[in-house]
């Protein structure tokens, strides 16, 4: 076992690049979650987990390289994840009925449900971190950035508000034609790629089924036009559900 253990060891010193990365991973995740990373480096996803870009309460992003390619690898905590807050977005959405409320199943549930979202969204071509490979508790899938990560669009807004402002309102539209609501949109979970909009973090993401989509949608719509009017787009609550509505009616 001592062997077994110290071969563990080994590999996580080569896998895992920075002190930071090696330190997140030996404190918070599980051997079985370490297991998973191992697979996926033999498999030849990437080649190294090389440093993180993100931490949260419910889950941290670290980003890993493959010959000059990079990747964003993004891993659900077991133990320490708000299941309730999971639930709530699980419960009611009818492509995961199945799931059990036990905590492994519950992130289970919610990493392959983010994978779907990001295919779902990718179909209906707004844009969003292509998805690779989802297992367990973690997600695969493209980097946002170059050498860094890109910023928050709260923290670097775009140059042009207006054209951006139309642009999400489409996305919006293609949302509901896709029968999803993103269900937490707003400049957090959206990214300033070189003035590209790239929404993130789709995990909550909900079919227009839930019981609650009316709901989220109508918070999304808040949250939006409240910051693009601070930001200088003649908009609030009801001029942006029109504006949604009409680009809904619109399209084919």
């Amino acid at each position: 076992m001592k062997d077994e253990y110290e071969d563990f060891d080994n590999r996580n010193e080569k896998l895992i690049k920075t002190k930071e990365a090696r330190k997140i991973f030996d404190d918070v995740f599980d051997k079985a979650t370490l297991n998973i990373i191992y697979e996926l480096a033999r498999k030849k996803f990437f080649d190294e987990v090389e440093f993180v870009v993100a931490t949260g309460k419910e889950g941290n992003v670290f980003r890993c390289k493959a010959g000059k390619n990079y990747y964003a690898l993004k891993i659900y905590k077991i133990e320490t994840s708000d299941f309730k807050h999971m639930t709530d977005y699980i419960i009611g959405d009818e492509r995961f009925k199945e799931t059990k409320k036990d905590k492994l199943c519950i992130i289970e549930t919610w990493t392959r449900k983010e994978f779907k979202n990001l295919e779902e969204f990718t179909k209906a071509k707004i844009r969003v971190p292509l998805p690779i490979y989802s297992k367990r508790n973690c997600l695969l899938m493209e980097f946002i950035g170059d050498e860094e990560s890109a910023p928050k669009a709260k923290d670097v807004p775009f140059e042009n508000m207006q054209e951006k402002y139309e642009l999400i309102c489409e996305y919006l539209a293609r949302m509901i034609k896709r029968k999803i609501v993103h269900a937490d949109l707003s400049e957090y979970n959206i990214l300033n790629n070189n003035e590209e909009l790239v929404i993130i973090d789709v995990g909550q993401s909900v079919s227009t089924m839930h019981p609650k989509a009316k709901e989220f949608f109508e918070r999304d719509i808040l949250n939006l036009s409240k910051w693009f009017a601070k930001h200088g787009v003649k908009t609030n609550y009801e001029q942006m559900y029109e504006d949604v509505k009409i680009k809904n009616k619109t399209k084919k």
